[in-house]
């Protein structure tokens, strides 16, 4: 099983492009394209049409669009900046996420 580095419900900033410097949450991951949706981040605005059935009403709406995942790193809260990500093997067999700066594990 291959380990992914970011995850979803990771606390991330972005490195690069017109939000940098934002934080937020992954909220998802699209793996087979390589890019990540961050809460907050990256926000288009979308004109929708009212549509009864559903029960949506008409408007401009504020939704968060995919941003590369090269452009993005796990933040640190020890450091307060974004890091790099290594996997390592722990005794039982299991593998984790560190941080490379520090050494110390990402999963609990």
């Amino acid at each position: 099983m291959a380990i992914r580095k970011i995850r979803k419900g990771d606390e991330v900033i972005v490195l690069a492009g017109r939000s940098r410097g934002q934080r937020g949450s992954v909220l998802s991951v699209d793996v087979r394209r390589n890019r990540v949706v961050i809460e907050g981040v990256n926000v288009a605005k979308r004109h929708t049409k009212p549509n009864p059935q559903k029960g949506t009403s008409g408007g401009i709406i504020e939704q968060e669009t995919s941003i590369h995942i090269s452009n993005v790193a796990l933040f640190n809260p020890v450091t307060g900046r974004g890091d790099r990500i290594g996997v390592k093997m722990m005794g039982d067999g299991r593998k984790v996420r560190t941080f490379r700066s520090t050494g110390e594990v990402v999963d609990i």
